[in-house]
């Protein structure tokens, strides 16, 4: 099982992303880079959130996008979920809300039970009935960590994690991770600049 990035896309006048990989559609791939390489980019084309100039993304054999084909699956459809620095939280909504909301908006329908079984992966019990305004960097990472995976994603993508957070917080969310890709067998593809946690998580390295 594979997934297949080709791009070629033009970034600025000076910089143009060329890049064309077969990763692992199972465990944790680390993608590292300076500032400025494109490692968001990356993540972007895959969650189709970017249309590159040219190449073609599969995972699995099904094609997310094909610039020769035409082929262009909308974000929603291609069930890659992402996860960026600052959560995304709807802040209007409560925690159980918002994990509610990925639940019935999402491409697949969760199994019964599933809402419950993420609850207590990520340990947001307590946290349910509380606006994100009133969570730490920490826990709202563990909410949008849990709204990502009720969204029934084959392929979790990561936008720098530990971006903001304290040590001791970065080690208990690279620990979640961890135990994602053990229980619920998804595949992680993580853009870190921490590179000492990263390369302890991963099992593949860009």
């Amino acid at each position: 099982m594979t997934i297949a990035i080709r791009i070629a896309h033009r970034l600025t006048a000076g910089f143009a992303l060329d890049i064309d990989l077969a990763l692992p559609a199972q465990g944790v791939t680390a993608i590292f880079g300076r500032s400025g390489a494109g490692k968001s980019t990356l993540l972007s084309a895959v969650a189709g959130f970017l249309s590159p100039e040219d190449g073609r993304i599969s995972i699995d054999g099904t094609t997310l996008f094909d610039r020769a084909s035409g082929t262009s699956l909308a974000p929603h459809r291609r069930r890659v979920a992402v996860v960026f620095q600052d959560a995304r939280l709807f802040p209007h909504l409560s925690v159980r809300r918002n994990l509610d909301y990925a639940r019935r908006h999402g491409p697949a329908r969760p199994a019964i039970g599933r809402f419950d079984a993420v609850v207590d992966l990520l340990g947001l019990e307590a946290l349910l009935e509380r606006k994100p305004r009133t969570l730490s960097g920490g826990e709202a990472q563990r909410v949008a960590l849990g709204r990502a995976l009720l969204a029934e994603p084959r392929l979790l993508l990561l936008d720098e994690p530990s971006f903001g957070l304290a040590p001791l917080v970065v080690a208990e969310i690279f620990e979640i991770m961890r135990r994602i890709n053990e229980v619920e067998g998804i595949a992680l593809l993580l853009v870190e600049q921490n590179a000492a946690l990263a390369l302890d998580l991963a099992d593949t390295a860009v």
